[in-house]
């Protein structure tokens, strides 16, 4: 479980909590926010239509001037409150009588406003005052401003310039207040001022905001399982990998995790595994170079060492024997240099240290040149060396020194291996890619399918103790493909056995 609270595992889990979070309380925010607007805007609209209805009802002739009224809206929420106040309204309005306007000036019964206004206010439970067109209250349904001045009230003020306005006031419980105009043939006649408590909008979100904090906690406290879960599923193979890693760096190259899926954990995983055989498959590697390199350099070291003693113990004075003996150290002598010579070598192609001078070279003329050279010891067990290629054959860019030494490996191979009366060709032919196709075949004695895989591995050998008595190192083809890799290439091995082995690599051609 620490680990469940520590590292990868907790920015987990909180960063999963943290966007669940800031998404329900921005939703939330935003919920509320066009609730209340919805609602408050409903309220404002069902103001607009008491405000027509009552100026209508009490004062015969009137008009609101008010654009935004209750046949101009397709809200829902006023709708529904329209349907059942304006119902109200015009049930108490059937009983009113009301002295029509004279001239520019109305005459109404105060005392049957006073007295019907008040049951207007309970059915609609909205506050409803009568200004004239000075501002002053003529009838307050609530009965607590009569005769009062409101014309210093900015509703009040805007409503004496013909404008409807609309305030809400939260110094108390909210309120929505709205005054509008009353015209008669065009003029200001009154004003009919309406409040109306926002405690139903109020209560409506108030519930909405319980109910969403109880389903952000809930939420939470399910997400905060799933981030637990998430992480633990997620740091888990992680932690595996950090201890299988630690064990590797101690030198446990045995170490596998398992992979239990296909996503990038999954992939980590298996390129972990895939590192772990690479590094076995490498110290096996290792351990068989050194070994290797012991052996080749133990057998000369041996052989100079006891030639010395022998001449140190008298045979010096012999001068055939002395003769021979050093002809024999120079020998080995030469073995153990072109063994360094080969390792350095191989060195420097693993570390790219290998530096090549390309140029621009004839082919077909380097290869005549290798197999000159290599013509007598050819001849010396009995062999023909040849060379077949085409008369349009391009410039090649390589360096001339490297790929001379790749031929003379693959040729002096094949002679190694080849049959008395055989031939050994060397073939060079332009493929439709641009590169050009070498190919040095032999007719000797292949090489086994067992052993194929391993050719041109460092120190190889099918016959070792024939190759070690021919004087080889088992390094030539490992060195071959080496260079040819070095020229972005690679070399392809097939044999069959009785029947000789065909080496190819290609090469760019100049362009």
């Amino acid at each position: 479980m620490r680990h469940l609270f520590s590292g990868i595992g907790l920015r987990l889990s909180l960063s999963h909590l943290l966007v669940i979070l800031l998404a329900m309380g921005l939703s939330s925010f935003l919920l509320l926010s066009f609730l209340g607007n919805y609602f408050t805007d409903a309220v404002r609209k069902n103001l607009l239509a008491q405000a027509q209805i009552t100026a209508q009802a009490l004062i015969p002739g009137a008009v609101i001037n008010a654009s935004d009224t209750a046949n101009e809206t397709g809200s829902a929420a006023y709708n529904v409150i329209q349907q059942n106040q304006t119902s109200n309204i015009a049930l108490n309005a059937t009983n009113v009588s009301i002295p029509t306007a004279e001239s520019n000036r109305i005459e109404m019964d105060l005392n049957y406003l006073r007295d019907a206004l008040p049951q207007l206010n309970i059915q609609l439970q909205t506050r409803i005052r009568i200004l004239d067109s000075n501002g002053l209250v003529l009838v307050d349904s609530r009965q607590e401003q009569e005769n009062a001045d409101l014309s210093a009230d900015s509703l009040v003020t805007k409503a004496l310039e013909g404008e409807t306005a609309s305030r809400t006031d939260k110094s108390g419980p909210d309120t929505l207040n709205m005054a509008l105009p009353v015209m008669i043939d065009g003029r200001l006649v009154g004003i009919v001022y309406l409040s109306q408590p926002l405690s139903d909008v109020n209560a409506v979100l108030h519930d909405l905001r319980t109910r969403l904090a109880i389903a952000a906690g809930i939420s939470l406290a399910i997400s905060a399982i799933v981030a637990l879960l998430l992480s633990r599923a997620i740091s888990s193979p992680v932690r595996r990998m950090t201890r299988a890693a630690r064990a590797v760096a101690g030198g446990d190259l045995d170490q596998q995790v398992s992979v239990g899926s296909k996503d990038e954990l999954g992939e980590l995983g298996r390129t972990f595994n895939d590192m772990t055989d690479r590094l076995k498959v490498s110290r096996r590697q290792q351990i068989d170079f050194v070994a290797d390199v012991s052996h080749e350099s133990r057998t000369p070291l041996t052989s100079i060492k006891g030639m010395v003693e022998t001449l140190r113990d008298g045979a010096v004075e012999d001068p055939e024997v002395r003769d021979r003996f050093l002809k024999t150290i120079e020998g080995e002598t030469d073995r153990l240099i072109r063994l360094v010579n080969d390792l350095l070598l191989l060195s420097q192609a693993d570390s790219t240290a290998l530096t090549l001078r390309c140029e621009a070279s004839d082919i077909g003329e380097l290869a005549g040149k290798v197999i000159d050279r290599m013509a007598s010891q050819a001849n010396e067990k009995g062999l023909t060396l040849k060379l077949e290629t085409s008369s349009d054959l391009p410039l090649v860019r390589i360096d001339p020194d490297r790929i001379e030494q790749v031929l003379v490996n693959l040729i002096d191979n094949a002679i190694k291996y080849s049959k008395s009366g055989g031939v050994v060709s060397v073939k060079l032919a332009l493929r439709q890619d641009g590169h050009v196709l070498v190919q040095v075949c032999d007719e000797g004695i292949g090489i086994s399918v067992q052993d194929l895989p391993h050719i041109g591995e460092r120190f190889y050998r099918t016959d070792k103790a024939r190759s070690r008595a021919m004087g080889g190192t088992g390094l030539g083809l490992a060195i071959a493909r080496a260079l040819v890799k070095a020229h972005g290439s690679d070399l392809t091995i097939e044999s069959t056995p009785g029947r000789g082995t065909t080496v190819s690599f290609t090469l760019l051609a100049e362009s």
